[in-house]
């Protein structure tokens, strides 16, 4: 029985020399992208700017998202965000912080119970202030920082240090250009966007890394190969792992996108953009040629093999002594 190949086994495309367009390009685009976020800003979510938040509970069979909503639409409260949370009629409701402090919260409380009726349960009714939206959003970025930091740790004993900072830059490429891109188009920036952001930097560290681990194997397997001739080998050896992979996330993120309605579309099109846009090229032509510029080559496998060799012969000197 033949096995399916997605990619012949004797692919041989030279992705190493894009180089010299894919790092202006991708220069040109965070430049824009740190320009965006410094003139326009982020558009922050409920969770970021402060608001309303209720939990509300329908009677079993009687929740309707679409009436819901358009109820709260009604209001002209500006953003409002509904979700459902679990299967028995629970839902969670979000309403942008109003002008006039905290007898508008109040009074935002009393429209939307007259709206709902009597015929929910509130069980939570919480006023969302600036000093909470401001610490959550202090902790998001601290989580991020933290994430870019164990990651360039983990890569730098994992690996070599060409290798950990070649992944750090290539994470942080990926996230400039996707907050970038909530700048320019404006999408909602709240703690799912977070949750997105760290789970494209999960995505892409992992697409790098197995990258990496096969770079590795071939420096150690062909001392004397060109470095830009071996990374090509290593990308193309990856190449079918890295499109089915993609090819599956991709059609579960388009399924989110169309069919995962408002509550969750900012997060949906963050993760679309950042993994199958963002982390599937800067696997490929930053994350990998970045390590010819750091100044991997196959001399210094060389070097490192000789070292491991002599540890090896020390430590059983060593034990031979002892015994």
């Amino acid at each position: 029985m033949r096995l399916l190949r997605i990619v012949p086994d004797d692919t041989n495309f030279d992705f190493m020399r894009f180089r010299r367009i894919s790092f202006p390009i991708s220069a040109f685009l965070s430049i824009v992208a740190l320009a965006s976020f410094l003139v326009f800003g982020l558009n922050f979510g409920i969770d970021f700017k402060g608001g309303t938040l209720l939990e509300v509970r329908y009677p079993n069979g009687t929740l309707n998202m679409a009436d819901v909503r358009g109820k709260l639409e009604e209001l002209n409260l500006g953003e409002v965000q509904i979700q459902s949370i679990g299967s028995d009629g629970e839902v969670l409701i979000r309403i942008a912080q109003q002008p006039g402090g905290e007898q508008a919260q109040q009074a935002v409380v009393g429209r939307v119970r007259a709206t709902l009726g009597d015929q929910v349960e509130y069980r939570r009714v919480e006023v969302v202030g600036p000093r909470v939206s401001q610490e959550l959003l202090s902790y998001g970025i601290i989580g991020l920082m933290l994430a870019v930091i164990a990651i360039l740790i983990y890569l730098w004993f994992r690996f070599e240090w060409q290798f950990a900072l070649g992944a750090s830059i290539a994470n942080f490429h990926d996230i400039v250009l996707t907050i970038g891109f909530m700048s320019i188009f404006q999408i909602d920036f709240d703690l799912t966007s977070v949750a997105a952001l760290l789970t494209i930097l999960g995505y892409s560290l992992n697409d790098t890394i197995v990258i990496y681990d096969r770079i590795r194997e071939m420096l150690r397997r062909y001392k004397k190969m060109p470095i830009d001739e071996l990374l090509n080998h290593s990308v193309n050896a990856t190449l079918s792992r890295s499109i089915i992979t993609h090819v599956t996330v991709t059609l579960a993120l388009l399924s989110l996108v169309l069919f995962g309605g408002r509550a969750i579309h900012s997060f949906s099109v963050t993760m679309m953009f950042g993994v199958v846009l963002v982390g599937t090229y800067t696997s490929i032509f930053i994350a990998s040629p970045l390590l010819i510029y750091l100044g991997v080559n196959t001399r210094m496998a060389e070097e490192k093999a000789e070292k491991e060799k002599k540890n090896k012969a020390e430590r059983g000197a060593a034990e031979r002594t002892a015994g």
